[in-house]
C-alpha cells in the first residue's frame, strides 16, 4: 500500500482520492482509514500537494513626534441612494496631529484615485517628501503599481498593515467610526452630490473645531498648525486665575494644562519616547 501511494501517480493525492481511484479499476487494496494510519504512522499525514506559502508580514512599528512625517490612509463605502450604490471616501489622515491632510469621494476605488488624492495631498502640505512615511491597509488600491510609482517618485516611504490585522491602522478606523456615528449621519445618502455636500461641512468641523480626546482636547488644526503652546498658555492662565481666587477647590495643587502626546505609534516598540508632557 505505502508503495502505491507514494508512486509518482498518487504522490500528491489524499488517501480518499486514491482509494476511489482504485476501486474505479477494480483493485482494494485497504481501507481509507488504513491508508491514513499508514500516514500517520510515517510522519505523512501533511498537505501532500504543493500549498502556496504565504511571505512572513512584518509588524509595523511606525512613530510620529511632529506633523506630517506619518500619514495613514484607508477607502470607506458611504451608502448610497438605494441598496447596491455606494460611494467612495477616500482618507488621508497626519498620525501626529489627526488632522485630515487629503480626501476624495469617488463612484470607484482604484489606484489611479488613490495616486491622485495622495498627490494633491503632498503638494497642499508643501513636505519634505523623503521625511514622510504612507502607511495603509492592504487593499487593491493602496497597493497598486500606480500608488507604488507615485510614492516612489515622491521619495515617500511606504508602510502596510498585516493582512487580518486590524490593530495595524487603528487611527483612520476610528476616524471612520467617528465620521460614521455623528449625530447627523445619515443612514442612506440622497445622491453623490449630498454626500459631498455633508463631507466638505464635516471635514472642516473635524479639523478646525473639534476637540480630540486623543490630542489632549485641542483640535487637529492647532496640533497640525503649531498653535499648542499660544493655547496652552491660555488655558494655563485662566487655570491659575481660578487657582489664586479658590485655591482650596483644588486638592492637589495649581492645576496645570495638559499637551498633546510627543510622540504617537502605531505598534510602539518595546521602549516608547515619554507619550505626555505638561506646560507650566
Amino acid at each position: 500500500m505505502l508503495a502505491v501511494i507514494h508512486n509518482e501517480r498518487f504522490i500528491d493525492k489524499s488517501p480518499e482520492h486514491i482509494h476511489a481511484t482504485l476501486l474505479d479499476e477494480g483493485v482494494y487494496l485497504c481501507s481509507v482509514r488504513t491508508m491514513y494510519r499508514l500516514l500517520r504512522q510515517r510522519g505523512e499525514t501533511m498537505p501532500r500537494r504543493r500549498q502556496r506559502q504565504h511571505p512572513p508580514y512584518q509588524r509595523p512599528e511606525l512613530t510620529a513626534t511632529a506633523p506630517n512625517q506619518v500619514w495613514t490612509w484607508d477607502i470607506t463605502l458611504l451608502r448610497g441612494p438605494h441598496r447596491g450604490i455606494y460611494y467612495r471616501l477616500y482618507v488621508i489622515l497626519d498620525l501626529f496631529s489627526r488632522f485630515v491632510v487629503g480626501w476624495m469621494l469617488a463612484h470607484t476605488e482604484n489606484g489611479k484615485l488613490a495616486a491622485r488624492v495622495l498627490r494633491d495631498a503632498c503638494d497642499k502640505q508643501k513636505i519634505d517628501q523623503a521625511d514622510l512615511t504612507i502607511h495603509a491597509d492592504r487593499g487593491t488600491a493602496a497597493t497598486s503599481k500606480t500608488v507604488a510609482d507615485l510614492l516612489g517618485t515622491l521619495g515617500v516611504r511606504r508602510s502596510f498593515s498585516r493582512p487580518r490585522v486590524s490593530d495595524d491602522n487603528p487611527h483612520i478606523e476610528a476616524y471612520f467610526k467617528h465620521l460614521k456615528y455623528s449625530a447627523d449621519f445619515p443612514s442612506r445618502f440622497a445622491s453623490f452630490e449630498d454626500a459631498l455636500a455633508f463631507l466638505r461641512q464635516f471635514f472642516t468641523w473635524y479639523n478646525d473645531q473639534h476637540r480630540h480626546s486623543g490630542i489632549a482636547f485641542f483640535t487637529p488644526s492647532a496640533v497640525h498648525h503649531g498653535q499648542v503652546d499660544q493655547l496652552a498658555a491660555r488655558r494655563n492662565n485662566a487655570l491659575g486665575d481660578a487657582y489664586s481666587r479658590n485655591p482650596e477647590r483644588f486638592v492637589h495643587g495649581p492645576p496645570a494644562s495638559r499637551l498633546p502626546p510627543a510622540a504617537v505609534y502605531i505598534n510602539p516598540p518595546e521602549t516608547p519616547i515619554a507619550t505626555t508632557t505638561t506646560l507650566h
